[in-house]
């Protein structure tokens, strides 16, 4: 009775990421209800911050009261009332701002070109479904965040051709990986549209340098392809190097963003996914006039819009939160790694995220994928803490795993560790 859409598995759904979800939440660790439960570590979630956003808010009750100004005077009627798909012009100034503020003022954006979306996921879909046609492909490095499996995919037809990465290198994309996927695309009989990248990069918790975003630029000016810059984590940057956007290197090299878009939200950065706040920023006038036609489907609501306007806009505010924020998710990831490396342990080198890509390639009874299923298995039933395995993420080499760290408090976090501290000893790992 279902589409074939409806009732077909590309979804994604039987991914172990999604798969890890559903096992915690049979069983959710509770501190004082469920000690025993599992961990959620699969989430890329931000809870670190959230007590300046709330402090904020007390002090600014007309944001949220639907009052502005110092008369008060009430904005109900016109956010209840119909809003056409371009958006509040206040909210887009703020989030054209704020997008500079975090990267240095190094570059502007125009607000004109901002198209709002219902988060980053619903930017990459409308952007997939303006950029291709069914059956075309985007070459995506990995390992990449399993979602995009069912963000790029599912209702839109197109294939994922991926550009694989080496931890020889520390996961860096090469030109050498991008013609390699380019003709395994064409092999295929694939036409490729784009390339995707994430900077900062989910899962690894690095940022692309220069010289490597330069040769993907390139590589597309060359192929005369689109790329697409997820750039969603970008205001997470903890330690040197700094962040360095697609947007910024294009205007070093003398190109425009008609075939450079920027996907972005502020459901990492300021920890809001439940907001749904994101945006497609382009040059390309056609893209921005479909991609606004297609926001429709998933419309950032009046209200948020208004509330986060005030907030953005507070420059004194914004100013010391990025700072803030860096901080506290600085002090998390170092306790994050040097649990684990008393457990024996390793974690990539990373300046970015909520997560950590951790070396477990010692625990694997042999070099395989499927050994390393049996070892996320274990982590799932046994040690009760759900991580997301190399395999969900695409990794070329078995072994590998993220683990969140900003969607816990600091007790939960070390009950974590302790877990795995203890699970490493009864494996005999030194």
């Amino acid at each position: 009775m279902l589409s074939r859409k409806a009732s077909c598995d590309s979804h994604g759904q039987d991914s172990s990421y999604f798969l890890g979800w559903q096992e915690y939440e049979k069983n959710p660790y509770d501190e004082a209800r469920n000690a025993s439960g599992i961990i959620q570590m699969g989430l890329a979630e931000n809870q670190l911050s959230l007590d300046l956003i709330e402090s904020w808010i007390e002090r600014n009750p007309e944001a949220t009261g639907l009052r502005r100004g110092g008369s008060f005077t009430s904005a109900f009627k016109q956010l209840a009332l119909f809003q056409d798909y371009h958006g509040l012009p206040a909210f887009k100034e703020a989030l054209a701002d704020f997008m500079a503020k975090i990267r240095g003022n190094k570059v502007k954006f125009d607000p004109n070109r901002i198209v709002l979306t219902a988060g980053a996921t619903s930017a990459n879909e409308i952007l997939m479904f303006c950029l291709t046609e069914p059956g075309d492909a985007f070459l995506v490095p990995t390992p990449y965040y399993p979602g995009f499996d069912r963000d790029l995919k599912w209702r839109t037809g197109v294939e994922i051709v991926p550009i694989n990465t080496s931890s020889s290198n520390n996961f860096r994309v090469t030109a050498s990986a991008m013609e390699e996927a380019f003709s395994q695309a064409e092999t295929l009989n694939l036409t490729v549209r784009g390339i995707l990248i994430t900077n900062p990069s989910n899962p690894l918790g690095t940022t692309m340098a220069r010289d490597e975003l330069d040769n993907i630029l390139q590589f597309v000016l060359a192929k005369n392809i689109h790329l697409i810059s997820d750039e969603i984590y970008s205001g997470t940057v903890f330690h040197s190097p700094g962040f360095v956007s697609i947007s910024e290197v294009a205007r070093d090299n003398g190109i425009g963003l008609d075939q450079v878009h920027l996907v972005y939200s502020l459901s990492k950065d300021l920890g809001l996914p439940g907001f749904r706040a994101g945006l497609i920023y382009t040059g390309n006038d056609a893209l921005i006039s479909t991609a606004t036609k297609m926001s429709s489907f998933g419309l950032v609501s009046s209200h948020t819009q208004f509330l986060l306007a005030g907030m953005l806009s507070d420059e004194n505010f914004t100013g010391q939160y990025i700072i803030e924020n860096r901080e506290r998710l600085r002090k998390r990831k170092e306790e994050m790694v040097m649990g684990l490396r008393e457990a024996g342990i390793e974690c990539l080198p990373g300046n970015s995220g909520l997560f950590c890509w951790v070396d477990m390639r010692r625990l694997l009874k042999s070099r395989t994928f499927e050994a390393e299923m049996e070892l996320w298995r274990q982590l799932i039933y046994e040690v009760r803490l759900n991580v997301s395995p190399g395999l969900a993420c695409h990794c070329s080499e078995p072994g590998w795993f993220r683990i969140c760290f900003a969607n816990m408090n600091v007790r939960t976090l070390e009950v974590a560790v302790t877990r795995i501290k203890a699970f490493t000893v009864s494996m005999h790992v030194d």
